[in-house]
């Protein structure tokens, strides 16, 4: 069973399911069908991600180890997109678009609850 945080930001809640181990990191959401509003997954530690095995574009938030927002990038493509942030702790997956949903930017911080 993978555990799974809330974290909060700008008023709003993001269930996050937590992948800290290699084989979960090494899954990540490979294979799904997709990742809703509202949820998320984090990658921890992780630095980057690919997009291979991937069904539907994301949005990829790198963090620090205090959860400050060090990059976003928005609508990573399937199949194609790749990206780093070098020195980020951790990178929270979420689906296409929350990143503009949720207002997020750079140097703001998650709280966990």
């Amino acid at each position: 069973m993978t555990a799974v945080e809330k974290f909060l930001i700008n008023g709003a809640a993001v269930n996050v399911e937590v992948a800290d181990t290699f084989l979960k990191r090494l899954r990540g959401l490979m294979f799904r069908r997709q990742i809703e509003s509202g949820r998320g997954l984090l990658l921890a530690p992780c630095d980057g991600v690919h997009m291979m095995f991937m069904r539907f574009a994301i949005d990829v938030v790198y963090l620090d180890k205090d959860l400050r927002i060090k990059k976003i990038v928005r609508g990573l493509i399937p199949w194609l997109g790749v990206s780093v942030c070098f020195g980020a702790w951790g990178a929270l997956e979420l689906a296409d678009g929350e990143a503009a949903r949720l207002k997020l930017e750079v140097g703001q911080k998650f709280q966990r609850t």
